[in-house]
């Protein structure tokens, strides 16, 4: 890799993570671990049942199906290697992993961020429009969507990269977080970086004001048609078919907009840290939660899934 001919020397890089509390170590190793088993349990379970079970063979729970894939590919991109760090104080990632992993994780932030506003369309169609759902939402539009959804996301993650690429390193390799995220990358190459800042500031504003005026439009047509309905418990039980994706909305974008949109003078590396938490395990470990827990056909599911699979195992000992 090169910038105007200087060959950058780095091979490697060293994550750091939350080396400025060292006395935490412990806990924080005990409780990435602990979420990241969640994660991988919870995210598993919900791919599991909605392919198994043929009453959630809809396009709620198809794009669902897709959060959950993005969500354990996400967090899997970062979190063994960030266990590392926690348990060794510091760890090493070579160049070319380093580049992957942020690769990784900026594709599948993206595709999650056009992925969220997808799902409000279908709610939207749900909602709105329901004698049409079936042939608005139909499976190859679907599919059509996930494709236009995983190619924006991984061409920008793509551009990106190369980008960031094309930069020297020199002698600095000590990266003050615990994953390879790109404002942190940028900081520690001593070449003009201002072209790759501009391209970051105008992607994340483009992505997530994209995904949020999809957004948007479709909750306000929820909302007006919802305040139609003359019954005041079937306009609860109407709009609580949104409220697991409000709150997986929620979760996503505004650890996010803290992270991207604001300029780094006004919050320290530390804050940045503690926000990628955020979107890195947290909001991957509560997805499931959110769609599963208070969600009564994926609680019907999985009764079946119990009676019909794993009771006829478990009585043959």
């Amino acid at each position: 890799m090169t910038d105007g001919g200087n060959l950058t020397v780095v091979s490697s890089f060293i994550l750091l993570g939350f080396s400025d509390a060292p006395e935490l170590q412990t806990t924080i190793f005990t409780i990435f671990l602990s979420l990241y088993v969640l994660m991988v349990l919870g995210n598993l379970m919900v791919i599991l049942l909605i392919n198994s079970d043929p009453q959630l063979q809809i396009p709620m729970y198809f794009f669902l199906t897709h959060l959950s894939f993005m969500d354990f590919c996400l967090s899997s991109a970062i979190i063994p290697k960030a266990l590392e760090t926690f348990l060794l104080g510091r760890s090493h990632i070579s160049f070319w992993g380093c580049f992957a992993q942020m690769y990784i994780f900026l594709a599948l932030v993206v595709c999650e961020c056009f992925l969220l506003g997808v799902m409000a369309y279908d709610r939207y169609t749900a909602v709105c429009k329901p004698l049409f759902y079936t042939t608005t939402m139909s499976r190859a539009r679907c599919y059509g969507m996930m494709v236009l959804v995983y190619t924006i996301g991984f061409l920008t993650s793509l551009v990106h990269v190369v980008l960031a690429g094309r930069l020297s390193f020199c002698q600095a390799r000590s990266i003050n977080h615990f994953f390879c995220d790109l404002p942190t990358l940028l900081q520690l190459s001593c070449s003009d970086t201002s072209t790759n800042e501009v391209l970051q500031v105008c992607c994340a504003g483009f992505n997530i004001m994209g995904s949020v005026l999809m957004i948007l439009v479709s909750y306000t047509y929820i909302l007006h048609t919802v305040l139609q309905i003359p019954l005041a418990r079937r306009r609860l039980k109407v709009f609580s078919t949104c409220t697991s994706h409000l709150a997986a909305i929620t979760i996503f974008y505004v650890p996010g907009f803290l992270t991207y949109i604001q300029p780094h003078e006004a919050s320290s590396w530390d804050q940045a840290k503690l926000v990628s938490v955020c979107y890195t395990i947290l909001t991957p470990t509560l997805n499931p939660l959110i769609y599963s827990v208070r969600n009564k056909e994926v609680k019907g599911a999985l009764r079946r899934l119990w009676e019909r699979k794993l009771v006829p195992y478990l009585s043959r000992f």
